[in-house]
């Protein structure tokens, strides 16, 4: 028995949910959400209910020091994921390009989607309510699944069709840009806030 074609997720606690870092994040995202006039307009077209700055601040690891330490954090773990992953960047090296900000309240939902361009995605929690409701990714396969039938209830975790990670504060959730995913609405009291972001392949 071999198991191929595997989809390969990484998950780390990288503060506790108290610490300084948290704490500063969430202040600035609440700060820069109340100034983003921008991405509250089109949140409230294309984003209902929510915010996201995707459409408007999206390079905020440019932008502001507590953001950039945030890319420092992140980095080592997305080349500890590339190395895993025996992704052969030819020289080159793997960049954040993209880092934004999403606040979601109780019955806010994003549906499935993709990130095209990118090579590693990730979100890294603020926030998460009691209840808030977790990423959920889906197999790739799925469409192709035909008449198969369905798993157990508790089956294992590789033979799942959907997979959910717990929305902890401080914890740092990374994927292939290809992997689809969504975060189904939920109740619960306060917000959802989580940064999300794409490295992209830069060749030499």
């Amino acid at each position: 028995m071999e198991r191929l074609f595997s989809t390969s997720l990484y998950c780390e606690q990288l503060h506790s949910r108290q610490s300084a870092m948290v704490r500063e994040l969430r202040k600035e995202c609440a700060q820069i959400q109340e100034y983003d006039e921008e991405g509250r307009a089109w949140s409230h077209e294309n984003y209902v209910g929510g915010y996201t700055s995707y459409s408007s601040l999206c390079s905020l690891h440019q932008m502001s020091s507590t953001f950039m330490k945030l890319e420092q954090s992140i980095a080592s773990h997305v080349r500890r994921f590339s190395r895993q992953l025996d992704f052969d960047l030819c020289g080159g090296s793997l960049r954040m390009g993209d880092c934004w900000i999403n606040v979601m309240p109780a019955h806010v939902a994003h549906g499935l989607h993709i990130h095209p361009l990118g090579c590693i995605s990730g979100t890294y929690y603020v926030s998460a309510p009691r209840g808030a409701p977790g990423i959920k990714f889906e197999d790739p396969r799925i469409d192709r699944f035909m008449a198969a039938p369905p798993r157990r209830e508790r089956c294992k975790k590789e033979n799942r069709t959907h997979v959910s990670y717990e929305p902890i504060p401080g914890r740092l959730v990374l994927f292939e840009s290809w992997l689809r995913h969504e975060v189904p609405a939920g109740t619960y009291s306060g917000e959802r806030v989580s940064i999300s972001f794409n490295y992209h392949w830069e060749r030499e």
